[in-house]
Order: structure tokens, then C-alpha cells, then sequence
């Protein structure tokens, strides 16, 4: 089984995810924004037993406009975001149980390509996703 290996800037946190990602989504929602300090986020995610993480992290938690919260978890000493659970009363299935990395934390960014863009609302009007098979939301 393939394996995908991310990892803060320093080097001291790390994930390594074992197969394909479930989900590679590019978000545009404010909390990413200021969270990558750009237009946009984007991760890929994995069901929780596929990820093993090593290292310590320290975490953040912020609750969404959608009422869930979420989890992240960055590397106490360069401040990197290398994951995050996602929570809460009406999180979606699809998401429960799953952790999510920054496909710029990978080893090698290139390996997925995002299927959807979320939070369009929010989207700089400059910006264009584009590609075959994304979802717009």
C-alpha cells in the first residue's frame, strides 16, 4: 500500500496516511484563509486508522459557521498545521472519524488533486478552480 508522509517545517510532527485519500477538497471558508494566511486551503483526508502520527502537537479548537468544530493540531515549535478532526452535532458522515492534512505538509504535494471547492461563496473573485470532475459548492 502506497504510503503519503507530511510533516511541519521543523520536522518534529509528522502524519504518514497508508492508501488513497477519501477526500481532496479546496476550501475557501475564512478559517482557512486565515489559517494558511492565502485565498484558500486545501486537504486531503483519510479515515483516522489509516493515519499514524508522531511527534507533539499542540491544538486549537474553532467552531465553524456550520456549528462543527474542528481540531488543529501544529507543531509547538515552527507553528506548522500538519492535521485536523473535524466534530460536532451535524458533522458530516463522510467526515466523521477522519483526519485531514494540508496537501502543502506532503512530502509530495502532487500526489492528489482536489475533487472539490467548498465555501465558494467566500472565494476571491480572482480566482478560478479549475480542472475535470470538481464539485463546486
Amino acid at each position: 500500500m502506497t504510503t503519503h508522509r507530511a510533516s511541519c517545517r521543523c520536522g518534529q510532527l509528522s502524519a504518514v496516511a497508508s492508501g488513497d485519500p477519501v477526500r481532496v477538497s479546496v476550501c475557501h471558508c475564512r478559517n482557512c484563509q486565515k489559517r494558511t494566511g492565502s485565498a484558500f486551503a486545501v486537504q486531503a483526508r483519510w479515515p483516522g486508522n489509516r493515519v499514524a502520527l508522531s511527534g507533539t502537537s499542540r491544538s486549537f479548537e474553532k467552531v465553524g459557521g456550520s456549528g462543527n468544530s474542528a481540531i488543529f493540531h501544529f507543531c509547538p515549535e515552527c507553528g506548522s498545521d500538519v492535521y485536523f478532526v473535524n466534530g460536532g452535532p451535524s458533522v458530516h458522515p463522510a467526515v466523521a472519524d477522519s483526519i485531514a492534512i494540508p496537501l502543502g505538509a506532503f512530502d509530495d504535494p502532487t500526489f492528489a488533486t482536489p475533487q472539490f471547492s467548498v465555501w465558494e461563496s467566500r472565494k476571491h473573485e480572482w480566482l478560478e478552480i479549475c480542472g475535470p470532475g470538481i464539485h463546486h459548492d
